[in-house]
């Protein structure tokens, strides 16, 4: 397998439909020394929490190198370039605007735009201040707020530059991994820190949506979520209802409040102290109007009836084939996926906002024969095919990574970029995978230009 390939009329072939790549600011940028210090800068100081005992200080140094990157975006043949805003970056400790990380953002988007690359910019990608955190982080309902100053400050200086805006990416991981169990940063652990933080992390989104259509009303506007679809491990009545359990926990608790204006039914199982508090017009303020939804999906996993008391399911590991990263391979889960959504809720178009593998990569003779990796894309394109053809309004996919960068409690280890980075040198070399997207979107082009004879 050394090529991607779709079938002839597939609407992913269309010219409205957007190929992209995506990053996000802590996994690439470096430089911290021109921002403020963020909830990751001390998590991966503190030991045992990075399994590489490794931190993101330098990363690719994207800050440094980011017309380099640009070039290669370029050169793959990409419609859009999705990344993140770094809070800390942009926002000084006062809480005025840094000039010297909002200069290097505006470079970044005028240089897209003059090479016809839509910008998606997500406003949050996890690299909370840490002074925020210091005063409670996304356990105080302040922190909402100040997102939404955020929001207005940053998004009133980029004017009309953005093509698309994502107030959040994947509030599960910040909220859940985070607060909840702990891997992620800040590392707090317990159910109601987890339900709280996600709480107030939708409220932020509610009122960032706000700001977003005030400031930016000529861009789309929206959030990105991960979904983990969940299967039951065996067809006992048992497994079926804790995987629906999980699924509630997992999946619906971030979608449900924001289409539907409630958290899912499960909330009313959990004890008191473990529920969230909210006030009277937070649903109204979380289920704002949105332009698109944002969709991550790398895998799925499987469920049984839980063995602890007070515990709504048992999650068991990842069945195979797997990635480097140990995630099951399983590209039905995304057709599954969608048309689950498209049933339960009243979407707007759909964006693929991360989709990929990391991959044990080796370079020889300069060159990364990532076959396996073109598999994973090659098996998704087609699985994001058939759910269209079933009905699943999808405006575009951006593969995660562009290049490979610090994979968060991985550190190094793990490796999902289209471009191969050599961490020593900061080279970056195109993967035979990154070869094969650049030629699908070659075909993309190409078909194009005969409808357009």
């Amino acid at each position: 397998m050394n090529k991607i390939t779709l079938p002839e009329k597939s609407k992913l072939l269309n010219s409205q439909f957007v190929f992209g790549v995506a990053t996000s600011s802590f996994q690439i940028e470096g430089a911290p020394e021109s921002r403020q210090k963020s909830i990751w800068d001390t998590f991966c100081e503190t030991p045992g929490k990075i399994e590489d005992g490794s931190h993101g200080l330098v990363a690719c140094e994207h800050v440094k190198y980011w017309k380099e990157d640009i070039e290669l975006i370029q050169q793959l043949g990409v419609d859009a370039y999705r990344f993140s805003i770094s809070w800390p970056r942009v926002i000084q400790d006062d809480g005025e605007l840094n000039p010297e990380g909002v200069a290097f953002y505006m470079d970044l988007l005028d240089a897209l735009i003059a090479k016809g690359i839509k910008p998606f910019v997500t406003l949050y990608h996890w690299d909370l201040p840490q002074n925020i955190e210091n005063n409670g982080g996304w356990l105080n309902r302040e922190t909402a707020y100040l997102f939404q100053d955020y929001v207005d400050k940053i998004t009133t200086v980029f004017g009309d530059k953005v093509h698309a805006y994502a107030t959040f990416n994947e509030p599960f991981c910040s909220a859940y991994l985070g607060y909840e169990i702990g891997v992620h940063a800040p590392g707090k652990t317990g159910r109601a820190s987890g339900r709280q933080a996600a709480h107030h992390i939708l409220l932020a989104h509610g009122l960032g949506m706000q700001v977003l259509r005030k400031n930016s009303p000529n861009s789309l506007n929206g959030i990105v979520l991960n979904f983990t679809p969940c299967y039951p491990a065996d067809d006992s009545p048992e497994s079926v209802k804790a995987t629906d359990y999980a699924n509630q926990y997992i999946n619906h608790w971030y979608i449900k409040p924001l289409f539907h204006g409630q958290y899912p039914d499960m909330l009313s199982e959990l004890p008191n102290f473990h529920k969230p508090d909210i006030e009277k017009d937070d649903m109204a303020i979380i289920s704002q109007p949105m332009d698109f939804l944002g969709v991550n999906f790398y895998t799925r996993l499987t469920y049984s009836a839980p063995t602890k008391a007070g515990e709504f399911y048992t999650e068991h590991e990842h069945l195979y084939p797997r990635t480097d990263i140990g995630w099951e391979i399983y590209p039905q889960a995304l057709t599954d996926l969608l048309t689950t959504l498209l049933a339960d809720y009243d979407l707007p178009p759909i964006y693929i906002t991360e989709n990929g593998a990391a991959m044990a990569d080796k370079m020889v003779d300069g060159v990364v024969q990532d076959d396996d990796r073109i598999e994973y894309y090659q098996s998704h394109l087609l699985a994001l095919h058939a759910a269209m053809e079933q009905g699943v309004d999808v405006a575009g996919y951006f593969a995660w990574s562009l290049m490979d960068n610090f994979e968060w409690a991985e550190g190094y280890l793990k490796r999902f970029g289209l471009v191969y980075v050599d961490y020593t040198t900061q080279t970056r070399t195109l993967k035979n995978s990154a070869l094969a997207y650049q030629a699908l979107l070659n075909t993309k082009q190409e078909k194009q230009n005969r409808q357009e004879k």
